[in-house]
This record gives C-alpha cells, structure tokens and sequence, in this order.
C-alpha cells in the first residue's frame, strides 16, 4: 500500500503536538499505509525532527490564506483563514489516493478501510448536516484538482472563509449524489455532537474509530496530572471535549510524544501542558493558580441562557457525567 497514505497538516508547533499524537494513535492501531504531515515554515527545528520519526513524509508548504475577513469575521474564527493550507494535500501526487485528517483527531481504531471509498467521501458537519466535515476525508491527489481548487476559491471565495466551505462548495454534489461518499459519523465523530444529542452518543458511541476536538481550544491547552491521570480544564474558554477521549489524547502524548519531544528539545524550552523542565506527571503552581475560581451558582433562567449562547459550563455543572446522570433519571 505504498501509493496511499494517511495525510495531516501542522502550521505551527501546537497544532504539531496534534499531529504528533494522531500519527502515533495510527500506528499504534497498525496502519498499513504511509503517513505524511504537511508543515508550515513556522513549524520549528525540534519538531520538525519529532515529525520525521513518527511520519514517513515531511512536507514543507506555502501558507495560504483565504484572505476572506468578513466570513471569518462572521464565523469569530479569523485564524480559520490559514486552512487554506490544506489545499496543498492534492499535491502529493506519488500517492495515488489518500485519506486527509485534520491534526485535532485521535484514531480510536484501525481505519484503513476508509481507503475503499473515493474521493470526496467525508462525514456530515454536525452544525449543518448537508454540509460534510472537512477534518476527515478521502480524496485523490491531483494537479489537476488542486489547480480548480484554487481557481475555485478566487472566482467563489468560501462561504465560511475556511477551507470546508470551499470544498462543500466545490463537491457541491455531495448531499445529493452519491450515498456511499457518506461517512459514517463513527469516522469523524465531533466533540460537540456529543453533547448535542446525547442519547445517539449512548446508543451508538462505542463503535467510534476517529473522534475529532471541534472547537477554539484544543486538547494541547490543557494541562495533564499524569501521577493522577487527570486532565486540568481550561480556564479561560471551557470545551465540549469528551472528558474519557481528551484523558485518551494527554495519555498517548505523555506515554508517546513527550520522550520524543524531550529528546530533541534537549534543554530548550517547549510547552508540554506542564512547565518546561517538569516531569508530565506534575501540575506546576503557576498552572493551579490560573485556574478560575468556582464559579458562583446561578439560576435555571440564566443557565438556559447560558446554553442558548453555547456557554454551557462543560467542566462543571453542565460536564458529560452530570448531563448523563440527569438523563438515566429521566429515563427511569
């Protein structure tokens, strides 16, 4: 299987990190076929050399930006702009199909048989159902296409100012056409999802094979206790993240990554969730302390607005296990 390849993308040293913990989740659930990362040139020295021993290909790219301020205005996202990196995948024309992950995903299982779909099979976009995904799809590499792609987005512009409203716009048959480009949500399952329909994630969340970490913060903003495996929420912006898949995700890059990262850092700093020089099993006070305090309690109506403006308190009284306990109530 040596003309396909499982591809991600890296533009700087934290989405790195991702990459670092996806190739290995991959490997670790014996993938026969290559891996490949695309980096951005602010990716540094030492992580490009991590990258190397996790990846079977390094690929140095231009940053491309969309350019498109007012739907990434719109969408609050303006750093979104710099996926348009992604188009540069259709490049690595030595492979003749490949499956693209974005580096915020976590391989729960062997997926090789994604490679029996063509391209563009993805999975729905659990915001807008008729859209798919882009954090994981099928595709084959092209000349051909990443021209169009390119020629697309000056003609059209995206609809979201990302790249996943050039390519729903693009693939435009998609909803429509061709059922078996459908992925099942097991592929690409969203973090936010989880919550959004909680029963479905009960009844049918076990199968899941990639879980992917929507959302502005990002499982490297975290800070992970490896003495107690406990991972320390953000304190500035709570996430939808799954608490079990994020502890998934600190225990593959603690057991994993941080070695590699340590070797080749040497003494330079770097951040690894703890202070530089700490062990990952320690929780520096600097860490502890901005920590937000509890927040104080507040009533039924404020909370329902609270949810309504998607700030649900994830971490705390709104976390998975309490919504779960409320729900196996309801239901008894």
């Amino acid at each position: 299987m040596a003309d396909q390849a499982f591809v991600t993308l890296a533009t700087n040293d934290n989405y790195a990190k991702g990459a670092m913990v996806l190739g290995q989740s991959l490997r670790n659930h014996k993938t026969s076929r290559k891996l490949v990362v695309l980096i951005g040139p602010h990716v540094a020295e030492p992580t490009r050399a991590v990258l190397h021993k996790l990846y079977d290909e390094v690929v140095l790219v231009d940053v491309l930006d969309s350019g498109d301020t007012a739907n990434l205005a719109l969408m609050k996202r303006p750093e979104l702009g710099i996926t348009f990196t992604k188009l540069h995948c259709w490049k690595l024309t030595q492979y003749t199909k490949c499956v693209f992950m974005d580096a915020d995903t976590l391989v729960l299982a062997n997926i090789d048989e994604l490679f029996e779909r063509e391209e563009l099979s993805a999975a729905p976009d659990p915001g807008w159902p008729d859209c798919f995904n882009s954090g994981v799809f099928v595709y084959r590499p092209s000349m051909d296409t990443y021209g169009k792609l390119l020629a697309h987005c000056e003609e059209k512009g995206s609809f979201d100012g990302g790249d996943q409203g050039v390519l729903n716009s693009y693939y435009s048959g998609w909803p429509t056409e061709d059922i078996s480009k459908h992925l099942p949500f097991i592929y690409n399952l969203s973090s936010i999802a989880i919550y959004s329909y909680l029963p479905a994630f009960k009844q049918y969340g076990h199968e899941a094979k990639v879980v992917h970490f929507l959302g502005k913060v990002k499982p490297w903003n975290y800070s992970y206790d490896a003495k107690n495996q406990s991972v320390k929420g953000h304190s500035q912006d709570p996430s939808t993240l799954h608490p079990n898949y994020l502890l998934q995700w600190w225990q593959l890059f603690s057991t994993s990554v941080l070695a590699l990262m340590k070797a080749e850092y040497g003494s330079q700093p770097f951040h690894s969730g703890c202070e530089a020089g700490e062990e990952a099993g320690e929780v520096t006070s600097k860490a502890q302390a901005s920590q937000s305090p509890a927040p104080p309690q507040i009533s039924s109506q404020e909370r329902k607005q609270k949810w309504e403006q998607g700030q649900a308190d994830y971490m705390g009284m709104d976390s998975f296990e309490n919504i779960e306990k409320k729900l196996d109530s309801f239901l008894k």
